[in-house]
C-alpha cells in the first residue's frame, strides 16, 4: 500500500469526517488506548473529530493524516499547539492513530516524523507525549529518539477495561 502524508488545514469535509470517525472506532475496537471506551458510536466520534476541526481553524492543533492510494484516510496524529503563557515553546502529540487495515505499513511513524517537521516549523522545540506502557507505539517512539521522562501506574482504563500505566515522553526538535 502507497500512503501520502497531508496537513488538514480547513473544516473536515463529511468524508473526511466518516473516515477519521472510521480511524478512530476501530484503533480503539482493537485496543487503541486512545482516552476512548470500546464500543466507540459515531455519534461520539463526529463529535469528537468536529471539536478537532474546530480547534485546527482556530490555530490552536495541527491535525496530519495518511492518505491511500484509493484516497482514504488510514491514519492520522496531531500536535497541540496552543499551551500555556510560559510554555510558547513546547506542544503535545496527540492521537496517533492507524486504521487496522494499514497497519504495518510505516505509516504511524511518517506521521510521528512529519508531526514533528510541522511543530518545528511552528516555532516548537520541545514536545511531548504519553502512550500506553508496552504498547507497540512505545517501541516507535523509542526508535524515533524519543526520550523517556516517567511512568505513571494505572493512569487510564484500556478500551475493553482494565487499568494500564502510561510512558511520558519528551523530544528536543
Amino acid at each position: 500500500m502507497s500512503f501520502t502524508i497531508q496537513q488538514i488545514t480547513e473544516p473536515i469535509s463529511e468524508s473526511q469526517l466518516d473516515e477519521l470517525s472510521e480511524t478512530l472506532i476501530e484503533a480503539v475496537a482493537g485496543g487503541g488506548s486512545i482516552s476512548f471506551m470500546h464500543p466507540v458510536s459515531t455519534d461520539l466520534a463526529e463529535s469528537f473529530w468536529r471539536g478537532i476541526s474546530a480547534g485546527v481553524a482556530r490555530g490552536e492543533r495541527a491535525l496530519l493524516v495518511a492518505v491511500d492510494d484509493a484516497d482514504r484516510i488510514v491514519g492520522t496524529v496531531q500536535v497541540v499547539l496552543s499551551q500555556p503563557e510560559n510554555q510558547p515553546h513546547r506542544a503535545d502529540v496527540a492521537k496517533l492513530m492507524v486504521h487496522p487495515r494499514a497497519r504495518r505499513q510505516g505509516i504511524a511513524e511518517a506521521l510521528v516524523r512529519e508531526i514533528e517537521t510541522v511543530a518545528k516549523a511552528a516555532g516548537k522545540s520541545v514536545l511531548t507525549l504519553d502512550t500506553e506502557t508496552g504498547a507497540t507505539a512505545e517501541r516507535l517512539y523509542k526508535r524515533l529518539g524519543w526520550t523517556v521522562s516517567g511512568t505513571i501506574p494505572d493512569y487510564a482504563l484500556l478500551p475493553h477495561g482494565g487499568l494500564c500505566s502510561t510512558t511520558i515522553f519528551y523530544k528536543a526538535i
